[in-house]
């Protein structure tokens, strides 16, 4: 075991692989996650990308999305994400903002390339200059582009995150 391993890793990965092919012969994508703290299942989610038209539902956003009701709060600090494949960049960034510990996968980017999704090519995009993206992303400033943050910044009554 490593150091960073747990001994019920494996037990976690197999739920996340289980609710995805589950999750496949209910017609949606391969996909499933599982949030757990202290050995207890916070959340749990499956693709639902394709059932609910939202290209944010994916299986980890899902279990997020349930970890974060069940505890009343949008912190994961202190949590282990196991998913049945690696995260897109999509799922990594929002596995960051909610300040999951640890992430464990069980398929990885390739593995996901050869089932016919775009991970691998999104990764690859991000590698590449901006300027270079197959998709435009451009910054044009306004007079008040920074008044959100000051009205944040003055805001006695803001959440810290």
């Amino acid at each position: 075991m490593t150091s960073t391993e747990e001994p019920r890793d494996e037990h976690w990965l197999a739920e996340a692989v289980a609710a995805a092919r589950a999750n496949v012969a209910e017609g949606g994508g391969p996909f499933g996650a599982v949030i757990v703290r202290a050995g207890v299942v916070l959340g749990r989610g499956q693709n639902r990308v394709t059932r609910d038209l939202d290209p944010t539902a994916h299986a980890e956003v899902m279990a997020m999305r349930a970890a974060c009701r069940e505890i009343g709060d949008f912190s994961l600090a202190g949590t282990t994400l196991y998913t049945s494949c690696e995260p897109c960049p999509l799922c990594l960034a929002a596995s960051m903002w909610a300040r999951i510990d640890r992430v464990v996968y069980s398929a990885d980017r390739d593995d996901a390339a050869a089932g016919g999704f775009d991970d691998r090519a999104f990764y690859a995009e991000l590698r590449k200059p901006r300027a270079e993206w197959g998709m435009a992303v451009e910054q044009r400033r306004t007079q008040d582009s920074t008044s959100p943050f000051e009205a944040w910044l003055a805001h006695d009554g803001r959440t810290h995150y």
